[in-house]
This record gives C-alpha cells, structure tokens and sequence, in this order.
C-alpha cells in the first residue's frame, strides 16, 4: 500500500506540471520472480521515480521503453524471460528463474474517467476497496490494451471499454464475486475471440489502534505506517496524544480512562496493541477488544499479567470464548530476541504481518514450495465464457484466483 501511495503522488506532482509517465505493472507471473501481480513502477522518459516490479533487473530496460509508450500513447504487454540460463541481460546473476508480464501504459497530464491512479487514489482516501479490470491481450483486436473497468461493491463507477460483449462479461462476473479477491488473469471466450483481463483490488488500507502513546509506541507506529497501514494512536494523557509525538499516525486520538471513543471503529481487519503500561486500563481494553470483530489483539507485557487479566476479567462476568482468544497475542510479538523499543516493534509488527497473510512464522529456508505461495506450476487461468454454450458453465466460475 505504501508503494501505492508513493506512485499516487508522483504521478499528482507530475500532473500538476503537465507531464506525462508510464505506468508499469506485473500482470503475471510463471515460475519464480521477485514481485508478484500488482507490483508496480513509475516512470518518466528517463527517470524511475517510484515503485518496483522486480530485484533491479527489469527496470531499466522499463525506463528505456518507456519513451516509446509516451510517444505512441499506446498500452503494451512486454513479456522478460529469466529462465535461460544464459540469458545473463536481465537476470544479471539473480537467477529469477521465471517468465513476467509487465503491462506498460501512458499516464496522461489530464486523466480520463477510467484512470487508474485517480481511482486507487480515491479508494484509499474514501478507504474503500475498489476493483480494477484491465485489458492485457486484446483478442485479435477485440478490444484496446489498456482499456479498463472500475467497480466498486460490485456496480461499475467508470469504463473505457468500448466492446460491449467484453464490458458485460466483466461487469456479470465482477457482480457474483463473494468475499476477497486477489490479483489475477481471466479469460474472457467471447463469440468471436478470447480476450485476457487482468484482475485487481485496490484493498483499504489496514487498521492499526495502538493503545498507548508512550516512548515505546513511537517505533510501532513508524513501521506500521511504513507499510503503509491506517495508524491510530489512542490514549488518555494530552500530553503524550499528541500529533508532535507522532507524526506519522494518521490520528492521534485522546480517550478516557476506562472507555473506547466512539470514534474508534473496529472491523475484521483491525489490529490492535494494547501498551498502556496500566493494569485496569489494559483490563478494560482486553475486555471490550476481545468482544469486538478486530482480527489482532496484542497485549505488552509478561505472560503472568496477561494470564491475571485474563482472570480477573472471567471475575467480573466476562468469559472470553475459545475463538475470542485464538485472536488474543499476549505476549505480543515473535520471539526474536528482542530487547529495545525499536526491536519490540519490529516483532510485533512481523507477528501482525503474518496473521494477515495466515502463515505460521518460520524461517524462508525451511519452507516447501514458492516463498509467496504461489499455486502449483502449470496452473491454468480460468475461464469465462460468453457463448450460448457455456452460459450454464459460467454462473459457476468462481472469482479471480488469488496468487498471493
């Protein structure tokens, strides 16, 4: 997300001068890369100015075609092969070992109703999530590479797509779609052609509440927002809620003593870490967070008082339930053998990374199989068909595959 973040401005400062940029974008990936789908790069005629879409090996030959993209003000698909071994010009030595997609296309001074990056800049202001539908092969001239869909809660809010076929396929498809979607290709078999669209979601930015605004919560908030996490700092001192304290959060709020602010809302993607260093304040919190739909409740401190709380809150009527704890991480944070502020953050913040990604923490050596879980080699794209054949077969497909 902070990558985004970062490509969103750029291209904001750009705008404002009247210069045009590329946007580059991985759509897909066979065998091993450095990035996934969704990763992303901006670039002007000779400059990177934010982002990545691998290790360093593939950028600059991006910067390079870039200037061809801005002339032509036409979208491609470039593919990079790093599987032969003597194939020495983009791996240089890495050894990514895989084939990558890399969508390229003009960023314009002026943007159009489809535009990508006012779009993603509107989901994360809005804190909404969006879906991105874009054109990566164009089936024989079916449709323009390039051209895209934009839906948000499963309705269309803007579409350059001007084949009507392709723009309904999409459209029925985005509307079945149940749950999260991760990034990936479809296959669009129309009457005529097939036409691949690659699929995104612009996800909300992540929510983390850390009670407290001691010393200690200073490099939690850092890291957090250097992910590119919605921070919020709750506490009851004016003093030390302050924006001075902590710049970086994107609120500072001042509580009282016993109670959560109205303000503050949880859902099932919330994170939060209890550092108040208080015993009955840290009491109310475990109680009245443990009862809310936040997916992470951290807890500073020792075992035993974690274990006290626990018991003392079951003394005044509140039984925490068996999935209620499965969310409870007291102590909170890896076992890294931390020792100062900075490191406590460190593992705390590792330890909320990996509840969100639903891996047991682990050394990368020790894992079988692709670092990012990709699915199994020669897994194919899935298919939606718009032909009276498959008009059965259709309503069945399930969403985008996730390949992250």
């Amino acid at each position: 997300m902070r990558e985004l973040e970062k490509i969103i401005n750029e291209v904001r400062h750009l705008r404002e001068q009247g210069k045009r940029c590329v946007l580059a974008t991985v759509v897909d990936v066979a065998g091993s890369a450095y990035r996934l789908p969704g990763a992303r790069m901006l670039v002007t005629e000779a400059e990177w100015l934010a982002g990545s879409i691998s290790g360093g090996c593939l950028e600059s030959d991006v910067v390079t075609r870039a200037r061809d993209v801005i002339i032509s003000n036409q979208a491609t698909v470039v593919t990079y092969d790093t599987t032969d071994d003597d194939d020495i010009v983009f791996g240089v030595g890495l050894g990514c070992r895989g084939v990558i997609r890399v969508l390229l296309e003009p960023v314009t001074a002026i943007p159009d109703a489809a535009d990508f990056v006012s779009f993603a800049e509107k989901c994360l202001h809005q804190q909404q999530a969006g879906i991105v539908a874009t054109v990566v092969d164009a089936g024989e001239g079916a449709v323009r590479i390039g051209s895209r869909l934009l839906s948000v809660a499963g309705s269309t809010v803007a579409s350059d797509i001007e084949n009507a076929e392709v723009k309904a396929a999409l459209e029925k498809h985005l509307s079945e779609i149940q749950g999260p979607m991760g990034s990936g290709l479809k296959v669009l078999n129309l009457r005529d052609a097939s036409v691949e669209v690659f699929l995104e979601t612009i996800q909300q930015p992540t929510p983390l509440i850390v009670f407290g605004a001691g010393h200690d919560a200073m490099p939690l908030v850092r890291l957090g927002k250097e992910l590119g996490w919605h921070v919020t700092v709750v506490d009851h001192r004016p003093a030390y809620a302050t924006a001075k304290r902590f710049p970086e959060a994107d609120a500072v709020v001042i509580s009282g003593r016993d109670q959560i602010p109205d303000q503050i809302k949880f859902t099932a993607d919330t994170l939060a870490v209890i550092m108040t260093h208080n015993y009955l304040r840290d009491l109310s919190l475990v109680k009245a967070l443990l009862q809310s739909p936040a997916r992470y409740v951290g807890l500073l401190g020792p075992k035993k008082r974690a274990n006290e709380l626990l018991t003392e809150a079951k003394q005044q009527g509140f039984e925490p339930t068996s999935e209620q704890l499965q969310r409870f991480y007291a102590p909170v944070g890896l076992d890294i053998g931390s020792e100062n502020p900075e490191e406590v953050a460190l593992s705390i913040v590792a330890e909320m990374r990996s509840v969100i990604a639903n891996r047991a923490p682990g050394h990368l050596r020790d894992r079988g199989g692709s670092i990012h879980g990709l699915r199994t080699a020669g897994a194919e794209a899935e298919s939606l068909s718009t032909s009276s054949r498959a008009d059965d077969a259709s309503s069945r497909i399930p969403s985008c595959p996730t390949t992250a």
